[in-house]
């Protein structure tokens, strides 16, 4: 029996199913086990007695990257000729809220430059040469070694480099007959093996083992990479390194970790290979990444939000504000509508939407689904092409003197006034045991739009609300504005 339990190659029992039949003996064990297998037998496949093989097969392919650059430093030289530098100063370091007050040392002087010498991982996917990695491995790089396994070092120049999903595109200059990988084409789901080599603290060639603990993770506010969790021991170095499933196809693109200390606690994060495949392909068709453009900036849409409007579940992307003279607007869609489709496919929250759009060829039509007024309605859009700089820009608001107004408390806790710069209406005081203030409302906020609506009055303002209070609407649609920045708060009554 524990033969067969072993066996890589067979199905395998629970450990919970394996001591229960131990513990009742072997009188009639045959019948017992194969009744108790119906409910708890796992059908996943056991773990390889060894990965040897996987490694020895995609090793080859795996390099270690040698960066040498110049980058611009900050340099303070009292008349002694000390000299201070601090270029990695961490961003929890006791002395960063110093220096970020008061400046750090050398701040007011001219930049001067510094060269540096850094080190990655990356693998080769072509036989002529291509090679992956990081985009902050190469980032400033003035030469590019790329080191196989057994130290050969080849020069590499950079085809192209994406800072929004941190990947780059290397090319080994009459490269031919090179051991590579290919990135794989089945689904990796949570609990799946991984294999990661690369090149942790310069040691190169290092394999670590672990498991898909979680997918879509989002980190440091990265829109597009939607990124992998996995437990296998990740460290410095081992950036810009492939993940392997167990069949030596490249899951993903190994690129930050999650650590207290600056080394492995099991939380790494890697860039899934259907993203890598898209933006290697279009860096390696010109050296850039296009992406498409609807111009819209959008939140995500709370539980609040949605009985507010009447949406049966609290998903989609809320848009805020469509931006001048963009696809967004041209084509119909407003503030506050609720996109909760693109091509046919549901949008979850306001990164899906920015990654589904983002991995949209520019000039490309897309039907683009909302909700409006308690219904769905649909819209073709032409997406433009995402500028860097694209931002949404305020109007100015033309300054108009007007009488004082007595500012007057509101039914929902809050001393409102009209804007005197502009539309809407001002917090001049709140009520900190109300709603409004648990939902984050503050002294200064401008209220523009209550249920879709206008409001320049606390008359206006109370009418609305007790519209929605009879309408039997467990919450109210508030627009606010906070230094500029538009916000949609779905408002219990």
């Amino acid at each position: 029996m524990n033969t067969t339990i072993l066996s890589p190659t067979r199905r395998f029992l629970s450990a919970s199913t394996l001591a229960i039949a131990l513990a009742i003996g072997s009188v009639g064990g045959a019948s017992l086990l194969a009744t108790a297998s119906v409910a708890q037998v796992s059908t996943q496949t056991f773990m390889p007695m060894s990965f040897a093989d996987l490694v020895e097969e995609v090793k080859p392919a795996v390099v270690s990257i040698k960066v040498q650059g110049v980058q611009e430093d900050y340099r303070f030289n009292p008349r002694e000729g000390l000299e201070f530098n601090f270029p990695d100063l961490p961003d929890d370091h006791p002395f960063r809220k110093f220096f970020d007050q008061f400046g750090a040392p050398g701040q007011n002087q001219a930049p001067s430059e510094r060269r540096f010498e850094a080190a990655g991982s990356g693998f080769v996917i072509s036989a002529d040469g291509y090679v992956v990695t990081n985009n902050h491995v190469v980032d400033h790089a003035q030469k590019v070694i790329v080191i196989f396994e057994g130290g050969e070092e080849k020069e590499a120049i950079i085809i192209g480099t994406d800072e929004r999903t941190d990947l780059a595109l290397l090319k080994i200059e009459d490269a031919s007959d090179l051991p590579f990988v290919e990135f794989a084409e089945e689904d990796i789901r949570i609990g799946d093996w991984v294999v990661a080599v690369g090149n942790p603290f310069g040691l190169g060639g290092s394999v670590t083992a672990g498991i898909i603990s979680a997918r879509g993770r989002d980190i440091g506010g990265n829109s597009y990479g939607d990124f992998l969790q996995i437990d296998a021991a990740i460290n410095r170095g081992n950036s810009g390194g492939p993940a392997f499933n167990l069949n030596g196809k490249v899951v993903g693109v190994n690129t930050a970790i999650f650590s207290p200390n600056g080394g492995n606690v099991g939380i790494a994060f890697a860039i899934p290979a259907d993203t890598v495949e898209q933006i290697i392909a279009d860096l390696k068709d010109d050296g850039d990444v296009t992406r498409g453009y609807l111009g819209v900036a959008i939140q995500d849409v709370s539980k609040d939000i949605a009985d507010s409007v009447g949406l049966p579940t609290a998903r989609g992307a809320l848009v805020t504000e469509p931006s001048e003279n963009a696809p967004a607007k041209k084509a119909g869609i407003k503030s506050g509508d609720i996109i909760v489709e693109v091509n046919g496919e549901p949008i979850d929250d306001a990164k899906d939407l920015s990654r589904t759009i983002g991995s949209i060829s520019p000039e490309e039509k897309v039907k683009i689904k909302v909700w409006r007024n308690g219904k769905n309605i649909e819209f073709k859009i032409k997406l433009a092409t995402l500028d860097e700089d694209m931002a949404l820009t305020p109007i100015p608001k033309e300054d108009v003197l007007k009488e004082p107004i007595e500012p007057e408390i509101s039914s929902i806790g809050v001393v409102l006034v009209p804007n005197d710069n502009g539309d809407g209406l001002i917090i001049k005081g709140i009520n900190e045991d109300s709603n409004a203030a648990t939902k984050g409302f503050a002294v200064g906020d401008i209220i523009l739009e209550v249920d879709n609506k206008s409001v320049n009055s606390l008359k206006e303002f109370e009418s609305i609300i007790d519209d929605v209070t009879k309408s039997n609407r467990p919450s109210v649609l508030i627009k606010a504005s906070r230094n500029n920045n538009i916000r949609f708060i779905g408002l219990p009554l």
